[in-house]
């Protein structure tokens, strides 16, 4: 699909919204073919991280594009398509135990910097905004502001964005914890990449099992966390990449574990 890239290279497969004539903003079909990908990349072993772009330079994506608000849609028809359209990404995102990087090289408005909030982290251009923009609209979040936006950053600093409508620049985007990394426009497909290749160059399984259990943990009580962790632990440790580690560090072939 053309509004839809698709890539891999050296484990790393990168999906980009491709209507920089419309922003990035994202029709059904496009929805559709991304949770398509995002599928294919969580049952592809060579797959190791997904990098979620838009292409240009002027937009990450603007949201869902306006034309399906401007429809006539009755209230069942509107809910029927963002719970079994738009969010199928969230639940496809939430279903991947593979790292996703969201490369914000522009503008992300209202279900676009949703989109970005999903993944497990954010590189963002210096001079990309972001604004969840709903409250402008007279409109609510769709498709999981309100859920990841106060987990990202507390309730208080979430509901000022939320209910403002505010942009927020790169810089303050780092500052509060919305982003993980900043770069210049140039540079942040590199320091995307340099980010997405320190993830695949480690054991896979170690990796999915450690996001796995990062997101399982911060929905459970301590108890069920600690005994899914000796779970996840149990099974890495017969793993031929933990068998090949632990006998490299008995044999001084690499540094210790302790970093000394």
């Amino acid at each position: 699909m053309e509004e839809i890239g698709w890539a891999v290279d050296d484990h790393i497969a990168t999906i980009t919204l491709n209507r920089p004539q419309a922003h990035n903003a994202f029709t059904l079909p496009m929805i559709r073919e991304w949770e398509r990908l995002l599928a294919r990349s969580k049952n592809d072993d060579d797959i190791r991280v997904v990098v979620l772009t838009g292409a240009g330079d002027r937009a990450f994506c603007s949201g869902v594009d306006l034309s399906w608000l401007a429809e006539a849609h009755t209230p069942l028809q509107r809910k029927r398509d963002l719970h079994e359209g738009i969010q199928r990404v969230a639940l496809a995102v939430d279903d991947l135990d593979k790292p996703i990087i969201a490369a914000i090289n522009g503008v992300a408005v209202g279900a676009g910097l949703d989109m970005a909030l999903m993944c497990d982290m954010r590189v963002m251009s210096t001079t990309a905004r972001l604004s969840e923009g709903y409250v402008k609209l007279g409109l609510a979040p769709g498709d999981g502001g309100a859920y990841y936006l106060p987990r990202l950053i507390g309730i208080a600093r979430a509901l000022e964005l939320l209910l403002t409508g505010d942009y927020v620049d790169a810089d303050a985007a780092l500052r509060i914890g919305l982003v993980n990394r900043i770069a210049t426009p140039e540079l942040l497909s590199a320091e995307t990449l340099r980010l997405a290749a320190a993830l695949a160059a480690n054991p896979p399984a170690s990796v999915r099992m450690i996001k796995r259990a990062t997101r399982q943990s911060a929905n459970v009580d301590l108890r069920t966390a600690l005994d899914l962790a000796s779970s996840h632990l149990a099974v890495l440790a017969t793993t031929e990449d933990a068998a090949e580690a632990l006998a490299a560090v008995r044999e001084k072939r690499v540094g210790s574990y302790y970093g000394r």
